[in-house]
C-alpha cells in the first residue's frame, strides 16, 4: 500500500510545454482536413465516394488508440510513459505529410488515387498514435482542479496549429506567389509546400514537449490522491490488451457511456463538414459545376475553405482560454450544451448564405463548438477514470469519436448522391441539425 499524497499543481509554463506538441499535430491534421478531399478529387475520386476514402481516419483511430492507450499505461523507459508513443507517431506522420501530395509522382508503381488513399491511412494511423498519449498526459500530470485548464491549453494550441495549417496554402499562393493551380492529375505547389512546412513544424513541436516535460513514474502516480479519480493500490495484474478488454468495457464509467451519445452527434456532424465543405462551397457559393476540379474557381473555393477552417480554429483557440471560467460559472455540461447549440445553428446557416464573406460568420459559431468539443468531454470524463487505466479509457473513448465517422462515411455519400441529387450543401445542413441534437443530449450526463 502507498501513502496517498496530493498531486502538485503545475505552472502555466509547464502546462504549455507539455501541450506544445499539439501545435504540430493539429497543423498536420488541419492540412489533411482542408486538402484531403481536394487531393483525392484531383486524383480522380468522385464527390459521392469522398466519404469512403475518409473512413481511413476513424477506422485506424478505432483500432490504434485503445491499443496505444493500453500499452502506454504499461510502459516505462528512459523517455517515460507517453512520450515514446507520440514521438514515434510524429515521425511517421511527417513522412506521410511529405508523400501524400506527391502521389502523382509515384504513379509508375500504383495509381495516384490508391497511393493518396494509402498515405491518408498512414497519416491517420500515425496521428492517432501521437494524439492519444497527449490526452492521457494531461490527466497523468495535473490534479483534478487543473484539468479543465490543461485541456483548454491543448485546445488553444490545437486551434493555433489548425489556423497555421488551414491558412498556409492560401498565404503561399496569394502573398508569396506559389502556384495555386496545376495540370490535371497533379496537386498545386502551394499545397505541396504547405505539407512540407507542416511536417517540419510537427517534428519540432513534438521534440519541444519531449525535452521539456517530465512524467511521473507508475509508483508516483499510484501514490497520488486525485479527488474523485479512483486510485488502485493493489499490484497490477499483467494481462494482454484483448484478454482484459471485455472487463474494461463492462466497467466503463456511466459518464463515459452517456457522453457517447453526445460524441456521436458531434463527430458525425464534424465529419460531414470536413468531407463536404470544399465541394459544397465550390458549387453552392462559387457556382463551380459539379466534378470540375481543375478550374481557377475550384482552386479559389478550395483555398477559401482553408481560410474558413483557419478562422473557426482561431475562434476555438480564443474560446478555449475562456472555457475554464465559463465552466466555473455555469458548469461543464451547460457550457458544452450551449457551445454545441451555437455550432449547430452556424452550420445550418451556411445553406442560406450566398457570398464567400458571409461564411466567416458561420465559422465563428463553428469555432465555439469545436473549442468545446476538444476540451469539455475530456474534462468531464477524466474525473471518473481510474488512474492506472487512464490511457486505456482515453483510447476507448475514441470509439465514440470514430464510430460516428464510420457510419457517416458509409452512408453520407449515398445520401448526397441519391437523396439530394449530388448537392453537397445538404450535408452541412444535416450536420447542423445533428450538432443541436448533441447539445440536447448533454443534459443527460451525470458528472
Amino acid at each position: 500500500m502507498h501513502k496517498s499524497i496530493l498531486k502538485p499543481s503545475l505552472s502555466l509554463a509547464k502546462i504549455f510545454n507539455m501541450s506544445f506538441g499539439f501545435l504540430g499535430i493539429q497543423m498536420g491534421f488541419a492540412l489533411q482536413n482542408g486538402n484531403a478531399s481536394r487531393i483525392l478529387q484531383t486524383f480522380g475520386a468522385d464527390v459521392e465516394h469522398l466519404s469512403l476514402f475518409w473512413l481511413a481516419a476513424p477506422l485506424t483511430g478505432m483500432i490504434v488508440q485503445p491499443i496505444i492507450g493500453h500499452y502506454s499505461d504499461r510502459t516505462w523507459n528512459r523517455l517515460g510513459r507517453r512520450r515514446p508513443y507520440f514521438l514515434a507517431g510524429a515521425v511517421f506522420t511527417a513522412i506521410a505529410l511529405i508523400f501524400m501530395p506527391n502521389s502523382a509522382v509515384l504513379s509508375a508503381m500504383l495509381p495516384p488515387l490508391l497511393i493518396g488513399a494509402g498515405m491518408l491511412m498512414i497519416m491517420d494511423a500515425s496521428i492517432n498514435v501521437t494524439m492519444e498519449p497527449f490526452r492521457a498526459l494531461i490527466a497523468d500530470n495535473l490534479p483534478r482542479e487543473q484539468r479543465s485548464l490543461g485541456f483548454s491549453m491543448q485546445t488553444f494550441l490545437i486551434g493555433l496549429g489548425a489556423v497555421l495549417g488551414s491558412w498556409l496554402p492560401y498565404l503561399l499562393a496569394e502573398y508569396i506567389g506559389v502556384s495555386k493551380i496545376a495540370e490535371a492529375g497533379f496537386v498545386p505547389d502551394n499545397v505541396i509546400y504547405s505539407f512540407y512546412v507542416g511536417a517540419a513544424v510537427l517534428i519540432v513541436s513534438i521534440l519541444w514537449t519531449v525535452f521539456t516535460t517530465k512524467e511521473y513514474t507508475p509508483e508516483q502516480l499510484e501514490s497520488f490522491e486525485t479527488g474523485d479519480t479512483i486510485v488502485v493500490t493493489q499490484p497490477l495484474i499483467k494481462r494482454g490488451f484483448f484478454s482484459g478488454l471485455a472487463d474494461d468495457i463492462k466497467n466503463m464509467p456511466a459518464a463515459m457511456r452517456q457522453l457517447g451519445v453526445v460524441q456521436f452527434c458531434s463527430w458525425f456532424a464534424l465529419f460531414l463538414m470536413w468531407v463536404f465543405s470544399t465541394p459544397a462551397i465550390a458549387e453552392h457559393i462559387y457556382r463551380v459545376p459539379a466534378g470540375d476540379t481543375a478550374s481557377v474557381g475550384y482552386a479559389d473555393a478550395s483555398n477559401w475553405v482553408g481560410v474558413l477552417f483557419g478562422i473557426y480554429n482561431a475562434v476555438s483557440a480564443i474560446y478555449a482560454l475562456c472555457l475554464p471560467r465559463i465552466a466555473r460559472l455555469i458548469g461543464r455540461k451547460s457550457t458544452h450544451a450551449l457551445s454545441l447549440t451555437v455550432g449547430g445553428l452556424a452550420l445550418g446557416s451556411i445553406y442560406f448564405m450566398s457570398t464567400p464573406e458571409m461564411l466567416i460568420i458561420a465559422m465563428v459559431g463553428i469555432g465555439i463548438a469545436w473549442g468545446s468539443i476538444l476540451a469539455m468531454p475530456y474534462a468531464i470524463l477524466s474525473d471518473s477514470l481510474p488512474a492506472r487505466k487512464m490511457g486505456l479509457y482515453m483510447g476507448l473513448f475514441n470509439f465514440f469519436i470514430t464510430f460516428p465517422q464510420i457510419v457517416s462515411g458509409l452512408t453520407s455519400g449515398f445520401l448526397i448522391k441519391y437523396a439530394f441529387q449530388g448537392q453537397a450543401i445538404y450535408a452541412l445542413l444535416g450536420a447542423g441539425c445533428l450538432m443541436i441534437i448533441g447539445a440536447i443530449s448533454v443534459r443527460k450526463i451525470s458528472e
